[in-house]
């Protein structure tokens, strides 16, 4: 078995293996069978994560194109394939979530309700999240697309806060209204392009005629793939499910939701929308970098009057992935860079912050800022992890959050889509005003004296909680410190968009 189809489906083995435990150990006592499905669920993400490695190991930096994949028929009658590899785009996606997984489990161990679903419900999440990232064929994306969604509904649907049925619902009506019209488009596409699925074979096609579509339908068809992706961003209109789905679901969920499954949305952007349609990319770049511009503002703004931790991080989150998308759309080689240095940024420093609030709420129950106080001094381990983790969040240089926005604005403020230099000045505020609100939010819960008596007699981080924790602090050093470790392995695949929408493309090869 390759190492791509491996990383994706260890997980669903692990989730057999999970079930047909639990079938045989049906009898006994549940904390303890609970506590078995922990362990063997952590042990299946840390081995993914730890066989995924060897995927950075055999990548060829110097390739554009698609490496290390598997090409077989799937659905002969329709010319669909199970096509799976990895590129420069990709590679890093794919480790930031078996790296986010096992946090995810650690951050999911106080979990007491239906253990064993809640168990099997990540295990086959993170088979799609992979799979999405891995998928070179449209039908094996949009499979893997929706593969996403069931897993996420139950977490926040069962395991959510008080309002979760509502959240739930929320985000799968927007997602699935975003997937219906992606699906439609894939079907035009694949009718138009010589009834192929494949997205390699595809690009190359619409590079070397341009005309297999005709212009009156590329626009529409551009707008049925980037509607799909901006509600899955989500980009400013589309953002209103996101604040419900953090608030309400579970902490793992919010951690994989803002660390992952956000990440969808921008990466499909990259992978259909600018190869596919670069005509249209380029005309349509100044109002997609307009709606930006307003979700950084916006995003930042809203942030800075939540009165509850968790609901400012997630609309931090919009704020934040406004750059992304402007970095995008600046067709750019170094903003384009940023923008998909910053997603990895953004499910480092996002993951661990909704993992710093759900820390403290397993201990106080409460998110709401002004129950807090001077805990700094009572939880001086936890404390210093959470400054760290603000600092990366809101763009200090030596940590993660800095690089991606750095390499976005100087790549935006040189593109040659108009308005750009504007668009790349407004951006900056962005920087500023999430300097205002996570700061502010730190003063008021870590500084000062202890207010709430409530909060005297709390404890520092656990063994558990530190395992958690840790590595998201060191990820975020190392990729502020190291950038190029991330940044040479796509370059060259960067570039191959970039020359797309430029309309001079090198033929995009595949490496077996």
């Amino acid at each position: 078995m390759d190492i791509i189809t491996l990383t994706t489906f260890l997980p669903l083995v692990g989730a057999v293996v999970l079930l047909l435990y639990s079938v045989l150990a049906s009898r006994g006592d549940q904390e303890k069978l609970d506590n078995q499905y922990r362990w063997i669920t952590l042990i299946a993400t840390t081995v993914t994560f730890l066989v995924s490695l060897d995927i950075v190991r055999r990548f060829d930096a110097s390739i554009a194109g698609t490496q290390l994949g598997q090409k077989r028929p799937w659905i002969g009658a329709l010319g669909a394939y199970y096509f799976v590899g990895v590129d420069g785009i990709s590679l890093w996606l794919v480790l930031l979530t078996t790296f986010l997984m096992p946090i995810s489990v650690l951050a999911s161990w106080h979990i007491v309700k239906r253990v064993r679903e809640y168990m099997l419900f990540m295990l086959v999440l993170e088979t799609g999240m992979i799979g999405v990232f891995v998928s070179f064929d449209m039908l094996l994306f949009y499979l893997f697309f929706e593969i996403t969604l069931i897993p996420m509904y139950f977490l926040i649907g069962v395991w959510g806060a008080d309002r979760r049925i509502y959240a739930a619902i929320k985000f799968v009506i927007y997602t699935v209204v975003g997937s219906l019209l992606m699906l439609v488009a894939i079907i035009a596409v694949y009718f138009y392009c010589g009834n192929t699925f494949d997205i390699v074979e595809i690009t190359n096609r619409l590079a070397s005629n341009p005309a297999l579509i005709p212009g009156s339908v590329k626009f529409w068809l551009w707008m049925a793939f980037a509607l799909a992706f901006f509600i899955k961003v989500p980009l400013f209109p589309f953002h209103t499910w996101l604040p419900d789905a953090h608030v309400e679901a579970p902490t793992a969920g919010s951690i994989i939701l803002a660390g992952i499954l956000l990440k969808i949305g921008t990466y499909g952007l990259m992978r259909f929308n600018l190869p596919f349609f670069p005509d249209v990319s380029q005309r349509l770049a100044p109002w997609v970098m307009t709606f930006a511009v307003i979700g950084i503002i916006y995003g930042a703004l809203v942030a800075m009057v939540q009165p509850d931790m968790k609901k400012l991080v997630a609309y931090s989150s919009v704020s934040h992935l406004g750059f992304v998308v402007m970095g995008i759309f600046a067709f750019t080689e170094t903003a384009m860079q940023g923008a998909l240095y910053q997603m990895l940024a953004h499910g480092i420093s996002t993951g661990a912050l909704f993992l710093c609030v759900g820390i403290i709420y397993e201990r106080r129950h409460t998110r709401l800022i002004e129950e807090f106080g001077g805990i700094g001094a009572l939880m001086p381990q936890y404390s210093t992890m959470f400054l760290i983790i603000s600092l990366s969040s809101l763009g200090l240089p030596l940590l993660n959050g800095f690089i991606g926005e750095f390499l976005i604005l100087l790549g935006t403020f040189s593109s040659t889509v108009p308005h750009a230099k504007m668009f790349a000045v407004v951006g900056a505020l962005g920087v500023i005003l999430s300097a205002v609100y996570l700061l502010w939010m730190l003063q008021r819960v870590m500084f000062g004296e202890i207010t709430n008596k409530e909060n005297a007699e709390l404890e520092d981080m656990d063994a558990r909680e530190k395992w958690a924790l840790v590595p998201l602090v060191v990820m975020a050093i190392v990729m502020g410190v190291a950038p190029m470790l991330f940044l040479r392995s796509s370059e060259k695949s960067v570039n191959s968009v970039k020359e797309a929408v430029a309309g001079k493309p090198a033929k995009v090869a595949v490496s077996r």
